[in-house]
């Protein structure tokens, strides 16, 4: 089969794949670095080496950063801080939680502030008395925009300054971004103000995240535990127990005030349907509640043996909301040096990346096994598995093929134009499969179509880049907008109807405002 059509024929099955949501993101991005190999597309190095690109190994060196700022409580932190100093006025939280979301998207990615901030967002809005529909989907828009802030704002970022650099231009800088994100970053949150409360719904979730303060008020209330004692502290916590049955721990004595057989925990109380039992103790029988004291270390490693007990509140989850916890302000100095290193560009971004990730290890921020499993592997194996196609569609000529194809069909107009079409296949594939997949099918194709207009491949790339980041007509089309859909009871229709004012402002940025900064002349 010819190259070129084989090239194509590949890229009309991943998305159908990425369309059908049938076959996991992985799964479809190996199988496409396989197809381009087994139909001799590339040979077997190339087929293979996005796994190994430094782009791929930086993306995942985020993911440990971006677990030490959650799991210290910094986020927690910043959140309580600045979310407290706003009040409760609608206007004013949807522009500090705004605000907020992107100044952390710009270090830890979409996904992760979106994640980190979701419990606290809920909780907020419970207590000024607003509903989370009006205030979970601007979080996750305002995540989008501020993507835009920095280089380690979205994967997306990190990929297209790459394709910069090898397609002779320069790579971007690590604040460059900034330049388009700022303008974005003040369009949605303007559009969230003015528009926000009549084009999203008033809806009461199924279910809310937790709410650290209330949930230690009803454990004191429902274990009779005395109310001036701190549940929860930075190096300490709680967890409540289910004995279940053919658990080892039946018919063992237990009694509020003592320590557990390994000596790592301190029973609190113990509850037998909705009676908590007094300090004579009892035998333990399936079904009874313990509520447990211990680090949080401990806490996790004996909760999380599924046989013994049943945990209610994971000692993970709880410990995240916990603002300031231990190795925090190693987080800060590992983050900050981090960020130098990435802003001067002494080393390259994988390196800087490396070295963070490696520091907040070696000083026991982060266990190894939290780090392997803060990595999302999807969006890693999702990148490794398409780069290959991005070069597939470089060297068979493929990408050639469609910016000659749009060369003609734009005819005498100018590069202005030639923005325009790439931002628009990209805004409606960006709908459908993810914005990585998408710039990277898409990127090569901009390269091109660059060169065929003798313009500076700047503006493409970057107009690619805001692009792919105005996933907002539907729920999947990012994780971030997923986390949001069940905790702000929002439909599928919901995202459309307020993300269409967003999509227009993306556009006008895109097309615009980017070639005044990044000319197109060579």
């Amino acid at each position: 089969m010819d190259p070129i059509i084989a090239t194509f024929v590949i890229l009309l099955c991943a998305v159908i794949a990425f369309v059908s949501n049938r076959i996991p993101l992985g799964v479809v991005a190996v199988g496409v670095s396989v197809a381009l190999y087994l139909t001799g597309v590339l040979d077997l190095t190339s087929a293979l080496a996005g796994f190994g690109d430094p782009t791929v190994l930086f993306i995942a060196s985020l993911f440990v950063v971006s677990e030490a700022l959650e799991s210290t409580g910094i986020i927690a932190w910043a959140g309580q801080e600045v979310v407290a100093r706003s009040g409760t006025g609608r206007a004013r939280l949807l522009l500090t939680i705004g605000l907020l979301a992107a100044a952390m998207t710009a270090v830890i990615s979409v996904n992760g502030s979106v994640a980190a901030l979701l419990p606290l967002v809920v909780v907020v809005a419970a207590r000024a008395g607003i509903r989370p529909s009006q205030m979970l989907m601007p979080l996750a828009f305002s995540a989008h925009a501020g993507s835009m802030l920095a280089l380690t704002g979205t994967p997306v970022n990190i990929i297209v300054s790459e394709v910069a650099a090898d397609s002779g231009a320069r790579p971007f800088g690590f604040f460059e971004f900034a330049l388009a994100g700022l303008p974005l970053l003040v369009g949605t949150l303007a559009i969230i103000l003015l528009l926000g409360n009549r084009l999203l719904p008033e809806r009461t979730p199924a279910s809310a995240p937790i709410d650290l303060e209330r949930l230690a008020s009803t454990l004191r209330s429902d274990y009779a535990i005395s109310h001036d004692r701190a549940l929860v502290s930075a190096s300490r916590g709680v967890a409540e127990v289910v004995v279940p049955p053919r658990s080892s721990l039946i018919g063992l004595h237990v009694f509020p005030g003592m320590c557990t057989p390994s000596g790592d925990l301190v029973v609190l109380g113990v509850r037998r349907g909705q009676e908590a039992l007094d300090e004579s103790g009892t035998d333990l029988q399936a079904g009874d509640a313990l509520l447990l004291d211990g680090s949080w270390d401990d806490l996790h490693r004996h909760t999380s043996k599924r046989d013994e007990v049943l945990v209610v509140d994971a000692p993970l989850t709880l410990r995240r909301s916990v603002p300031l916890g231990v190795g925090a302000k190693r987080t800060a100095v590992i983050l900050l040096a981090m960020i130098v290193l990435l802003a001067t560009g002494i080393v390259p971004a994988a390196i800087a990346g490396l070295l963070a990730a490696g520091a907040l290890i070696l000083t026991r921020v982060v266990s190894i096994t939290r780090a392997y499993r803060a990595i999302s592997w999807t969006t890693v194996i999702l990148v490794a598995g398409m780069i290959p196609l991005s070069t597939a569609f470089q060297e068979t000529g493929a990408a050639q093929l469609i910016a000659d194809g749009l060369r003609s069909f734009l005819g005498t107009a100018g590069p202005h134009a030639a923005v325009a079409v790439i931002v628009l296949i990209t805004l409606v594939l960006g709908q459908l499969i993810s914005n990585t997949a998408t710039v990277l099918i898409v990127a090569p194709v901009a390269v091109a179509l660059a060169a065929a207009m003798e313009a500076s491949v700047l503006p493409f790339l970057m107009a690619l880049t805001i692009a792919g980041a105005a996933s907002f007509l539907t729920p999947v089309a990012t994780p971030a907008n997923l986390m949001v859909m069940e905790p702000g009871g929002y439909r599928f229709g919901d995202y459309a109807r307020f993300g269409w004012p967003l999509m227009i402002l993306f556009f006008a940025v895109a097309v615009f405002y980017v070639p005044l900064i990044w000319p197109f002349a060579v």
